[in-house]
């Protein structure tokens, strides 16, 4: 992980002066550029998080212009959230996730533009931030829930090395049908341990 200071010049009583105001963190692949999140990002974001085949599996459903400049906002205070940019050109074409919860485990978690999907992307990102957990946050353990149904997810785990440790049957619903009814769906868990990490890398 890099860091870049955000340097504020000036001039007080004849003397130069330079203030840091900020640190900003990224971290580079061969393709991609991870960064915290910008008020400006709105945009990208909502080409994305529009599309309702995108989000068929998330916790929400699709966002309005306005949703998704308060979520951009909201995200750009919130260190889970990293946006992944194509390096050559700066296009924002998805987020990676990572949160930390008890006993030094880690979830993580990943929502990508369709347009860019099927390239790579979105494994080369993850495979970044899990590295990212272990090697730079003393992470035990890195977890991610999936619906069985979404094949592309659990795939990218499964390529990335972590085990499949559960499926979970009609255990959450994050929506309803037209009769105001839950929409059952199942959960399927996957983890991998830090020292099951460094032997595969």
């Amino acid at each position: 992980m890099l860091a870049v200071a955000v340097v504020v010049f000036g001039v007080n009583a004849g003397h130069l002066y330079f203030q840091i105001r900020s640190l900003i963190y990224f971290m580079e692949t061969q393709r991609l550029l991870l960064r915290k999140f910008d008020t400006d990002d709105w945009s990208d974001l909502y080409e994305y998080l529009s599309d309702k085949e995108v989000v068929k599996y998330e916790p929400y459903g699709i966002l309005t212009e306005e949703a998704c400049k308060q979520e951009a906002v909201r995200r750009s205070s919130d260190d889970a959230f990293w946006a992944v940019c194509l390096k050559d050109i700066g296009k924002l074409i998805g987020n990676v996730y990572l949160s930390r919860l008890d006993f030094d485990t880690w979830e993580l978690g990943y929502v990508f533009n369709a347009k860019f999907q099927g390239k790579g992307y979105a494994t080369e990102a993850a495979k970044t931030l899990t590295d990212n957990a272990f090697k730079e946050r003393n992470a035990r353990r890195v977890i991610a829930m999936c619906n069985p149904l979404n094949a592309p997810s659990w795939k990218l785990l499964e390529r990335l090395g972590l085990r499949r440790e559960g499926h979970l049957i009609k255990n959450i619903y994050f929506k309803k049908d037209d009769k105001d009814n839950p929409i059952w769906a199942d959960t399927y868990e996957y983890g991998i341990l830090a020292s099951e990490w460094k032997n595969i890398r």
